[in-house]
């Protein structure tokens, strides 16, 4: 059966600083398509443009030139508010360093993404509180983030990237200085997610994580382009 297609790319490239002395074409030309429902790592040494491709893909940066296609609709030159919808309705994001925001609870993280919709607080709250029950941190909810071991952190970065429940999942080296149990915990969720439909594509140099059984497709890049692919 093949895959369908929810995220098209056709000759995109970024170029940071363009035009000035420090430029650097970090992605080039690349051709690809993410595949709906499935587990998507985007692998490569630092600097092989990995990161930057994410950030394209998630709306987070637009490309310098080519095409970025979301269900068949052109995204790539829409006005910032559009992109702005986009990210909070269509994507989740795990970033590398989590993000998380200090002097606040992991409760209060993880609710923060969804105020820009407005929904009612007691439901937001509610949701939140399931979040933490699934990715058994419940106990967790009223710890300042900075209390949290880096294995608590991640599960609440997760939960923060599911709160308006996104179709997609990004997750930039979700198990960069996680060990062994940690990142088997992180797979776990995400072979979950996947069950339940979730789209995942995440960056990661870690054969931890492009080896595992639950990953469908595998992207190599190397200098900004497409190495290999399967």
């Amino acid at each position: 059966m093949t895959d369908t297609v929810l995220i098209s790319l056709k000759k995109v490239s970024k170029i940071h600083n363009e035009g000035r002395p420090n430029e650097v074409q970090a992605v080039v030309g690349i051709d690809l398509d993410i595949a709906r429902g499935k587990v998507t790592v985007l692998r490569g040494a630092s600097g092989s443009g990995k990161t930057t491709l994410l950030t394209v893909i998630g709306c987070l940066a637009r490309p310098s030139s080519g095409r970025v296609a979301l269900d068949g609709r052109d995204i790539s030159g829409m006005p910032e508010r559009f992109l702005t919808r986009i990210r909070q309705e269509t994507f989740g994001f795990v970033f590398q360093g989590f993000n998380l925001l200090r002097g606040m609870s992991a409760l209060d993280n993880i609710m923060l993404p969804a105020y820009p919709q407005a929904p009612p607080h007691r439901w937001l709250r509610r949701r939140a509180l399931d979040l933490l029950s699934m990715l058994r941190l419940e106990h967790r909810a009223d710890t300042p983030v900075e209390m949290l071991s880096g294995g608590e952190a991640q599960r609440t970065a997760i939960a923060r990237a599911l709160v308006n429940d996104p179709p997609i999942l990004i997750a930039d080296e979700p198990t960069a200085n996680l060990d062994t149990a940690l990142t088997r915990e992180f797979l776990g969720i995400a072979e979950t997610l996947k069950a339940q439909g979730k789209t995942l594509i995440l960056t990661s140099h870690d054969p931890r994580v492009f080896e595992a059984g639950m990953v469908d497709h595998v992207v190599t890049l190397r200098d900004g382009r497409v190495e290999e692919r399967r």
